[in-house]
């Protein structure tokens, strides 16, 4: 379903076209509409909202061809060395995808996703004092599967579709067809091969098939750290835009000549895929 693995397990890119999407902090009040990678001023001060890029695609799956794919990134430039803490979305922050069906530049549909962080507080015996354990896993086992005892924290989330203005709407929750219930669990992010042993089938038993009221078919959502498919030179362009070869030059390798700065770098993708006439006919 979503081929974009995280950077060290790279898999193709996926490009698409850009709808209305904003990230909401609480408590503020007002969205935060910029998107960037950090170089838009504001946001740079809030990374955990920081939404680097929209893409939304007709799903190109075999059976499929009915539905369409939203992909909205966020959290910019996460280094594969960022431990302890990595990179978990903010519990105080909407993350929502508005659709405008009707050209009216108003939102007729919102995907709202709620996040939340547990700890279990594993504990060690440590010079007959048990101590708090401050990583994300224990070392208990390999982290294989969702809601893993192997971890010491988790994450998930939950998500609502709106009809209607974003907060005045009829607001109904998503349900996982898994379980029956509206909570999602979200892969920790990949941590190494020492405490994930095949990070791509433990991300994949992360896909889930939903059910959105008010909707025919099977839906499906996936929140998780992917490689980042945006490509800049972002250390020559804010040097006063220092490149080697600027696009004005007809070189035919000028598109080459630079490094993508993004290379080695994730984002956490919120990615729903939902059947068309959903989207279309609401």
């Amino acid at each position: 379903m979503f081929a974009q693995l995280p950077t060290r397990l790279r898999a193709r890119r996926a490009l698409a076209t850009a709808v209305i999407f904003a990230a909401i902090a609480a408590p503020l009040a007002a969205p935060s509409h910029a998107s960037s990678h950090r170089e838009a001023p504001f946001i740079a001060t809030q990374p955990q909202v920081d939404a680097t890029d929209f893409y939304m695609f007709r799903s190109y799956e075999a059976g499929r061809s009915g539905y369409v794919t939203l992909v909205a990134n966020y959290l910019p430039i996460q280094s594969t060395y960022g431990g302890p803490n990595f990179f978990k979305l903010d519990p105080n922050a909407l993350y929502e995808i508005h659709i405008s069906n009707d050209g009216g530049a108003a939102e007729n549909i919102t995907f709202s996703l709620k996040f939340q962080n547990t700890l279990d507080d594993n504990k060690l015996s440590v010079g007959g004092k048990m101590v708090s354990i401050p990583l994300v896993q224990n070392a208990s086992a390999d982290v294989s599967t969702p809601n893993s005892p192997a971890l010491n924290t988790h994450e998930k989330y939950t998500i609502d579709v709106i009809r209607g203005n974003r907060r005045t709407g009829v607001k109904q929750s998503i349900v996982n067809t898994a379980t029956g219930g509206t909570t999602f669990d979200k892969p920790v992010d990949y941590i190494g091969e020492k405490t994930i042993k095949n990070y791509i089938a433990y991300a994949n038993r992360h896909i889930w098939d939903i059910s959105i009221p008010g909707c025919t078919g099977t839906g499906r959502v996936f929140v998780g750290q992917r490689k980042d498919p945006f490509v800049v030179n972002l250390g020559e362009t804010f040097d006063l835009v220092n490149i080697k070869y600027p696009a004005v030059e007809l070189n035919p390798l000028a598109e080459f000549a630079t490094a993508d700065s993004l290379s080695d770098d994730n984002v956490t993708s919120i990615i729903v895929e939902v059947p068309i006439a959903c989207l279309a006919g609401c």
